[in-house]
């Protein structure tokens, strides 16, 4: 299978303004692109890329005053499946998880796994280890969360999430995150594309989409509390603690983003 992916983001900047940028396809899918999906913009400016400490691709640039367009736009292949599914996978003991895992099993700015630890064991304190905890983790926060774009806001956090019962995908995703960190589970936020491929019409506007992985049986497995079933097409761009280390763009002055559009269509013929 072969996938058009990208996106063009249309900024107004009242002054030149650093930024930082997280765009492009991560390193472990790099193989099967078309061309190399690098960063245009609109102006044109320099942009210098370098990896940070999980491994994404970050582009920072200084965007002029004025209009400024910027994306990307590629050509990836794909298997065609859906998220594999490992039912059986086991849960380690904290005392045996690789030291790399262990990042994975701390609170961080958006995922407060040591506020919700007593809710967490609440809920999901009788359901088996593993893979099963997991999934129980993901329907409850599927059926707990209403979706909704007017329920967004940067700031907001899992237990905002959890008390408000209401939010984005990055918010569904943050609260699972953060209940799979309270059980001892360690678990890592991701960003990238989600496609439509396989899903029954009408679809709706694409968009970014933000899901998780988990560490079981000696591996990362996908979990996706916002859809909570296997999808076709899913496209990593980046991973972390939480949204604070993988925002798509981070501006470091007063921006209004004007024009935004992403776009993952199967190439058929």
């Amino acid at each position: 299978m072969r996938i058009h992916l990208g996106c063009r983001l249309t900024y107004e900047f009242p002054a030149p303004t650093p930024m930082i940028v997280i765009l492009n396809v991560h390193y472990s899918r790099v193989g099967r692109l078309e061309r190399p999906d690098h960063l245009q913009t609109t102006p044109h400016v320099p942009v210098e890329s370098y990896r940070d400490s999980f491994g994404n691709w970050c582009n920072r640039l200084v965007a002029p005053a004025g209009t400024f367009v910027m994306g990307t736009d590629t050509v990836i292949g794909d298997d065609g499946l859906a998220d594999e599914q490992g039912f059986g996978a086991m849960q380690h003991r904290v005392e045996d998880l690789p030291a790399e895992t262990i990042l994975f099993l701390l609170p961080s700015r958006y995922c407060e796994s040591d506020l919700l630890s007593n809710e967490a064991w609440r809920l999901f304190g009788h359901t088996p280890e593993g893979w099963a905890r997991v999934q129980a983790i993901c329907d409850f926060v599927h059926n707990h969360v209403t979706f909704g774009y007017e329920f967004s806001r940067p700031t907001k956090t899992a237990a905002e999430a959890y008390s408000e019962a209401r939010g984005v995908c990055r918010d569904f995703t943050h609260l699972a995150v953060a209940f799979c960190r309270a059980m001892n589970i360690p678990t890592r936020y991701c960003t990238g594309y989600i496609s439509d491929i396989g899903e029954t019409p009408p679809h709706g506007e694409m968009d970014f989409a933000a899901w998780m992985e988990v560490y079981l049986g000696g591996r990362w497995w996908t979990f996706d509390p916002r859809n909570n079933k296997p999808r076709i097409g899913r496209i990593l761009i980046a991973q972390g603690r939480d949204a604070a280390d993988v925002p798509l763009t981070h501006t470091f002055g007063q921006n209004t983003l004007t024009g935004f559009k992403v776009w993952t269509d199967e190439i058929v013929g």
